[in-house]
């Protein structure tokens, strides 16, 4: 009878990505595997953390307590735990919740997969079990954050900027393909910053062409495009190219100067309005998506109805809103003392 393990994961689509990797390989080392965040039953569990704000910490933190008290009472065996938090808190949790079996940073994959005394198969690392609905799935094509915005706290956990190749990402766009994906969304913290670190220029179009060129493959969308560099060269792409979603998700988080500038952005509320307008002009009908973050040390009240009356005029297609989270070891934590 095969062992059953499961793997709960929080946060964000990146670490979905981890998990789905994480799950194809202990599936070909024969495991029954399992992505639920509930179920009980199994003879090891592995938790996939978040650690960028408060909120995400608690709900990680809360997830492991649950299923601490679950392998007291011998509902599962083993539990292990990874991703962003473990990453940035190791030490910290393993003295506070010491009923985890082991701790594993957010990179490594080969523990974890040794672990469970399976042999590590790293030429199947970008085969994934899809763990979205059918037809679409992330594609991860770098890690960490060259940006130093003040209130971020993932650069920490992540590292630099680390593009994968054009062609490790074809590959694995292929095998999505395959597996009947139909629409591929290209993720990262910063797609703005792709191939600059490895190729020393942009080549996302490069990158986005050649995954169009994917048989089966009908739709691209691109999620986490900065405001600051942003590749223009992409915009006659999402024109043109009828695979390429006329679709933007662009973080801004604020739009008044003053805010802008303690937040670390290196831009203006005029550039970031020229380049709505100038994305606007050359892609007709491009829906456009941001976050916004608000309560930011120093933001006065004209700062926030500046923001309000700016996502008025601006009519986004969609909105997230985040309050500021005091994350140690940011430039804000340090250099920031009035704090909402």
């Amino acid at each position: 009878m095969k062992k059953r393990v499961n793997v709960v994961t929080m946060g964000c689509s990146k670490n979905l990505v981890d998990s789905e990797v994480l799950l194809n390989q202990l599936e070909r080392g024969k495991f029954e595997v399992v992505h639920d965040g509930n179920g009980t039953g199994f003879d090891a569990v592995f938790i996939n953390t978040c650690g960028f704000i408060h909120d995400a910490k608690q709900e990680s933190i809360d997830m492991i307590l649950d299923y601490a008290e679950a392998k007291k009472r011998g509902d599962i065996g083993k539990l292990y735990v990874m991703g962003c938090l473990s990453e940035r808190y190791q030490k910290d949790l393993e003295k506070e919740i010491p009923e985890v079996d082991r701790y594993f940073g957010k990179f490594d994959m080969k523990a974890m997969v040794d672990e469970l005394k399976v042999t590590f198969q790293p030429e199947y690392i970008y085969e994934r079990k899809i763990t979205t609905p059918s037809h679409f799935a992330y594609l991860k094509i770098s890690e960490g954050c060259n940006r130093s915005c003040a209130f971020c706290a993932i650069p920490m956990m992540t590292g630099r900027h680390k593009s994968r190749t054009i062609e490790s990402l074809v590959t694995e766009a292929r095998y999505l393909a395959i597996k009947g994906v139909k629409e591929i969304l290209l993720i990262a913290q910063e797609l703005s910053y792709y191939g600059i670190d490895i190729y020393g220029k942009s080549r996302l179009v490069d990158l986005v062409n050649a995954i169009s060129e994917i048989k089966g493959i009908e739709w691209i969308r691109l999620h986490y495009l900065y405001p600051t560099k942003f590749p223009f060269d992409i915009l006659p792409v999402m024109r043109e190219n009828p695979k390429v979603c006329k679709y933007l998700d662009m973080p801004l988080q604020h739009i008044a100067n003053p805010v802008l500038k303690n937040m670390m952005r290196h831009v203006t509320r005029e550039e970031t309005e020229a380049l709505i307008k100038r994305i606007k002009e050359e892609v007709p009908g491009v829906a456009m998506r941001t976050t916004m973050l608000v309560g930011f040390p120093g933001e006065t009240d004209e700062d926030f109805e500046e923001l309000k009356a700016f996502i008025e005029e601006t009519r986004f297609d969609r909105l997230g809103v985040f309050p500021f989270s005091n994350e140690e070891g940011t430039y804000a934590y340090k250099h920031f003392k009035d704090k909402l």
